[in-house]
């Protein structure tokens, strides 16, 4: 049985799946791909923009704003490898503060590459 492009679209938007599609264009740098639009920020939460991003996610629970310490945390979140980013207790300080802090990722030791990740809270 054949299903023409339109029902199978129909039938797949139909449940829970949100389809995107995007046209191709002519030439463009791949490797400079710019840095997503941050999510907003729920009211009393932090949002975060992690440049260069293929899965990875963090989350700054509200009481980690109050440390007197540094905190490290894993940004891991759906890509298949693991980055570190520790934000100093004056970085917590400004995150409570609202003021939005950006830092590096540890390096991933298969290429090297990085991560900024800018994170802000209200």
């Amino acid at each position: 049985m054949d299903i023409s492009r339109k029902r199978f679209i129909e039938a797949f938007a139909g449940g829970s799946a949100l389809l995107v599609f995007s046209g191709c264009g002519g030439g463009g740098d791949y490797g400079s791909a710019p840095a997503p639009a941050p999510a907003p920020a729920p009211a009393g939460g932090c949002s975060e923009s992690i440049s260069l991003n293929h899965g990875h996610a963090l989350t700054v629970p509200a009481a980690d704003l109050d440390s007197t310490t540094p905190k490290n945390y894993d940004i891991t979140g759906a890509a298949p490898h693991s980055h570190q980013v520790t934000f100093s207790a004056a970085q917590l300080a400004q995150l409570k503060a609202g003021t939005a802090v950006t830092v590096t990722s540890t390096a991933f030791a298969g290429d090297g590459h990085t991560h900024d990740v800018r994170v802000a809270c209200t």
